[in-house]
């Protein structure tokens, strides 16, 4: 009875973590990954770039590159193609001036002179001193004029949020989605100014999730509650906090410390902080297509694994194999097995992150290029296009 009873919990544990030789159907393990060769004993490994070196040893870039191939030669239809063909002569205006109006999350640092393609300028500033003629306003919490004249200067509206929603009196309309206007990933690295950038190379092993939330949204609050029931997590944020205040990363982890002579903000550790885990929870406010946020990014960029709820397209934005997408599992219960299993397995969690190492990246080039960061050339692009001023009234 007794080895009957072992051999059953043996096929039992064989069919939830299937080794790399098995054959396996599920779209789960199809679209995600399978676990390396099963080890005898679990593998709750602490360092990263050993993890590398196994992976090294075990898999390679060339099987990985070979692996993921297509996807690399492959497109997408939910970014705009910034680089690709682009005439010159298309160009109406050799210098455009872009002024912000309003109250707007455009960070300051964004205000430049940019040199852009075919020998475009373009000034983008939030003074009315400096672009005192401008071609285009911007808008972006406010409303732009409810009429335009030939003469004045085109009208541009941003909405990044899910919604997209024109405000019915723009020229231009700039969102997160590809068949809009101008489109504005939230990739960018200005979305992450000022902050501390040291990232830890050891992985926490007793606490397994990162999650930080303080809009403690019902669908998200209890989403994020389903899973994390079922792994070691900390919380930072106001949702589920369990570490003890909002500031806690900062004495757990004191090398994310950004400067100890200023007051701590949230944001100046969040990078630092995500990369002791293996894991970061990634959820969206709302789950609609091409919309991906910061959230996401985050995570990728702290050099931890997403676990994401969002965009149902979010492949199209990312890195090949670079993230586990929650909503391809039956149940918590599967997902959560899904990466315990993973968090020891040091080879199959290493995959993970062999689009740093080995350069397939995907439409991930076109999610950069399609940022925030890219904004103020690809807009003024647009602005030269239609001869700014000079545009016919609607």
């Amino acid at each position: 009875m007794l080895g009957l009873i072992l051999v059953i919990l043996f096929l039992t544990d064989f069919i939830e973590f299937p080794s790399a030789n098995s054959a396996i159907s599920s779209p789960k393990n199809l679209l995600l990954t399978t676990l390396s060769s099963k080890p005898t004993a679990p593998d709750p490994f602490r360092d990263l770039f050993k993890a590398y070196k196994q992976w090294d040893s075990q898999v390679g870039c060339d099987r990985f590159i070979e692996k993921h191939k297509e996807v690399s030669a492959n497109g997408s239809i939910s970014l705009q193609d910034f680089e690709g063909e682009f005439q010159c002569s298309e160009l109406k205006m050799n210098h455009v001036n872009v002024l912000v109006k309003g109250w707007t999350w455009i960070p300051d640092n964004m205000d430049n002179l940019y040199s852009c393609r075919c020998g475009l300028s373009c000034l983008w500033t939030k003074s009315s001193v400096l672009a005192d003629k401008p071609d285009a306003l911007l808008f972006e919490t406010t409303t732009p004029p409810l009429q335009r004249h030939y003469g004045d200067p085109l009208r541009v509206y941003m909405d990044l949020e899910a919604g997209r929603k024109r405000s019915g009196y723009d020229d231009i309309f700039i969102s997160y989605h590809a068949k809009d206007d101008v489109q504005s990933t939230y990739a960018g690295a200005l979305f992450h100014n000022n902050r501390n950038y040291y990232l830890s190379s050891t992985k926490n092993i007793d606490t397994l999730v990162y999650w930080s939330s303080s809009r403690c949204l019902p669908r998200r609050n209890q989403l994020a509650k389903s899973l994390l029931r079922l792994l070691p997590f900390h919380s930072f944020g106001k949702c589920l906090n369990n570490v003890g205040g909002l500031d806690q990363a900062l004495f757990l982890y004191p090398e994310c410390v950004k400067d100890a002579n200023e007051a701590p903000k949230w944001w100046d550790h969040l990078h630092c902080a995500m990369s002791h885990y293996k894991f970061v929870l990634a959820i969206e406010n709302t789950e609609t297509e091409s919309y991906v946020t910061e959230k996401l990014f985050y995570a990728l960029d702290s050099g931890a694994v997403p676990i994401y709820f969002g965009a149902p397209n979010v492949r199209d934005f990312v890195p090949p194999h670079s993230i586990i997408d929650g909503t391809k599992f039956s149940s918590m219960e599967e997902l959560a097995s899904f990466i315990k299993a993973l968090a020891n397995d040091s080879v199959a969690y290493a995959e993970y992150h062999a689009w740093r190492r080995c350069g397939v990246l995907g439409n991930y080039k076109k999610t950069r290029a399609t940022s925030l960061d890219t904004l103020p050339c690809r807009l003024c692009e647009v602005v030269s296009r239609k001869n700014g001023r000079n545009a016919q009234a609607r």
